[in-house]
């Protein structure tokens, strides 16, 4: 996967062949093609395993920070905030945008659906606590979602670092106003 993901960010997903990954990490094709079947699941597991870094560093990230619906705002934010600067999205978003655009108009793709199942569950505890209102997590959960792909999707809009972190902010704001509990 180390291969695959130097390949993608040598040449854009697009580009990237299995005989390149191969090359890349001194192995022999058959040796590639006994572990995927080919060049589109080797790049889904190394998405799956970036992604997955990205959640697990949120979690760890915002795991001290006091009251559950907060801890899920601030997880949602430093999600937000890890994909929008981790190279290979921005990779992606430079060679490949149009890969994406399945994920916006059609489907949820697997890793917005893991991070949609994580913060569910999230949601659930909060419920039960009471800090966040009694509604479909589900819906809740891709509703934040929904509501984070654009500030994603905008990483490369040319805005100043400083204007970016305001802009989380206000995410913040809008993902916490959509869970309180007096909320309508």
């Amino acid at each position: 996967m180390d291969a695959a993901y130097k390949q993608v960010m040598a040449v854009g997903f697009r580009r990237t062949t299995l005989t390149d990954v191969a090359e890349r990490a001194r192995l022999s094709r058959m040796t590639v093609y006994r572990r995927y079947q080919d060049v589109t699941s080797i790049l889904q597991a190394v998405m799956s395993r970036e992604f997955g870094a990205i959640l697990t560093r949120a979690e760890q990230d915002t795991a001290d920070v006091v009251g559950s619906r907060e801890r899920i705002v601030s997880y949602a934010v430093r999600v937000l905030d890890l994909l929008s600067s981790h190279k290979l999205f921005l990779r992606l978003l430079d060679v490949d945008p149009e890969l994406l655009l399945p994920c916006v108009t059609t489907r949820l793709g697997r890793a917005p659906a893991v991070f949609v199942a994580r913060l569910r569950a999230q949601l659930e505890v909060a419920m039960e606590e009471g800090t966040v209102r009694r509604d479909d997590p589900d819906r809740l959960a891709r509703s934040m979602q929904t509501a984070m792909r654009g500030f994603a999707y905008s990483a490369r809009d040319g805005t100043p670092q400083k204007q970016r972190r305001q802009m989380l902010a206000d995410l913040a704001i809008m993902l916490d106003g959509l869970l309180r509990a007096d909320a309508p």
